[in-house]
């Protein structure tokens, strides 16, 4: 006898009555969608209220809602920069109460003895000032002030002091709290360029900046909303304690949200393991961008659309050697050392290289987890792609058991009833577990499938006639990171 859904088992009238059953209709693994939030502070100029959720679809509408020079407008665009297809949502934080802004000064000597072009770079954008011979060191110094100021989405504005010191020039964060900390400022980048003849600059970094938002009051806002990739344009331990705490619960069985949190920060190689050394969470990653002169929000947003991007394609593909889009290189001189990247890798600090030309590309994407709930070393969640290859295998086993289950009753496996019902036993769940599994197998996400069948365990529930439980058992493929030979060579 066969079960239908919508037509009745009594039905009088003569009649031809055909309804549709799509259980069966889409066979293969279902696609992956990444949804993308990107998390920072906006600007009181700004249309849009703070903690609401915004969908991005042009970089230019982030610079509305959330104001230019903000950093999240900044990271709005480097994100769509890297990424064009994926859905992009923003939820912005006002600067805390009580927050400082960063500064930084250029002390300006002079005057030139030759024309000349001063190269200037703030935040990663390069912004180029002629000099021409005799020009004094107040003059530069107004000329930097005016090009600074004339770039609306830099994250700084520029003023030059009073007299006596019209030869100085100071740098303000358009948002308050430590992230100003982080705005680069220097001239020279690029092989090649050099301050015009008699100029010289006196650079103090940005500091001072203090009091960041609470993330916190984000994810009442965002609630179940399924967010694959959530991009955090600041990152300390406090602020990393807080994610972690989220994306456990939203990974947790009651909710089964599967984001991954992408973060950057700068600094030296001890900075970095100094950071990377208070952290553990597999949900959340952190790329090291040491000495390059572009925003850390920007880099995270850059590091976040390659990862989360690509993975949606394959999520079981290593991410190495993908670019980094927007994002500077540090100079030859500063960039990191194999050794210092190995051991940023052993911090919990996922890692990049540049090649000649300045393009910087994933070297390694680990996650920030290093111990187990005991405090032993632990690599079970080392790397960014175990966690989005188990991610995907959760969701799609939890698709095809919706999918072709929907409204089943539940019978042993000895149970006889005629075909065409809608009824599942432990036995038919095997079988359709053994299929997903060989699905998982052809798209490259696991092997093995031999143990799998064998170490497969599907069992009605002792204390619970209506509930299935499984051990699904999947050997996930791994990344070839690399490769060793010995050379044995013949005179």
């Amino acid at each position: 006898m066969i079960n239908f859904a919508t037509i009745p088992a009594d039905i009088r009238t003569p009649g031809q009555h055909i309804e549709f059953d799509a259980s069966r209709a889409v066979s293969g693994l279902p696609p992956i969608a990444n949804r993308v939030l990107l998390i920072g502070q906006k600007l009181a100029a700004g249309v849009v209220n703070q903690l609401t959720i915004q969908p991005i679809v042009e970089a230019g509408q982030a610079v509305n809602k959330f104001g230019q020079g903000s950093m999240l407008a900044r990271m709005a665009q480097a994100y769509k920069a890297a990424d064009r297809f994926s859905q992009v949502d923003a939820i912005a934080l006002d600067d805390a109460v009580g927050a400082n802004a960063a500064t930084g000064t250029i002390t300006v000597t002079g005057p030139a003895t030759a024309a000349g072009t001063l190269a200037l770079m703030v935040s990663g954008t390069r912004i180029p000032i002629a000099v021409a011979n005799g020009t004094t060191a107040i003059n530069v110094a107004a000329a930097i002030a005016a090009a600074v100021n004339a770039l609306p989405d830099l994250p700084v504005t520029a003023a030059v002091g009073a007299n006596p010191n019209e030869h100085v020039v100071t740098f303000t964060a358009r948002n308050k709290g430590t992230a100003g900390n982080e705005i680069d400022l220097r001239h020279s980048h690029y092989s090649g360029e050099a301050l015009p003849r008699g100029i010289a600059l006196a650079i103090v970094a940005m500091a001072g900046g203090a009091g960041d938002p609470d993330i916190d009051a984000i994810w009442p806002v965002i609630g179940d909303n399924s967010y694959r990739t959530i991009v955090v344009g600041f990152i300390d331990a406090p602020t990393h304690a807080k994610l972690k705490a989220e994306l456990d619960d939203r990974w947790g069985e009651a909710r089964m949200l599967e984001s991954v949190a992408y973060a950057a920060k700068p600094g030296s190689q001890g900075v970095l393991a100094a950071l990377g050394a208070g952290l553990n969470s597999e949900l959340v990653t952190v790329l090291g961008s040491g000495y390059s002169p572009s925003s850390p929000a920007e880099v995270a947003a850059s590091y976040a659309a390659a990862c989360g991007y690509h993975s949606a394609i394959d999520p079981a593909r290593p991410l190495q050697t993908l670019e980094v889009k927007g994002m500077f290189a540090p100079k030859p001189n500063q960039q990191f050392t194999r050794a210092q990247r190995e051991a940023l890798l052993r911090d919990g600090i996922a890692t990049f290289t540049a090649d000649q030309g300045g393009t910087c590309r994933i070297e390694r994407s680990i996650t920030t987890y290093q111990t187990d709930e005991f405090g032993l070393a632990d690599v079970a969640w080392l790397d960014l792609e175990t966690v989005t290859t188990t991610a995907y295998l959760r969701a799609s086993l939890r698709g095809r058991i919706a999918q072709k289950f929907p409204r089943h009753k539940l019978a042993g496996d000895d149970a006889r009833f005629g075909a065409g019902q809608a009824v599942v036993t432990p036995k038919i769940l095997r079988a359709e577990l053994i299929a997903l599994a060989r699905d998982w197998e052809e798209a490259g996400l696991v092997e093995g499938l031999d143990q799998y069948v064998a170490d497969l365990i599907v069992e009605r529930d002792a204390g619970d006639p209506n509930r299935v439980n499984a051990l699904v058992p999947p050997d996930i493929v791994n990344q070839f990171r690399s490769f060793a030979a010995a050379i044995q060579f013949r005179l």
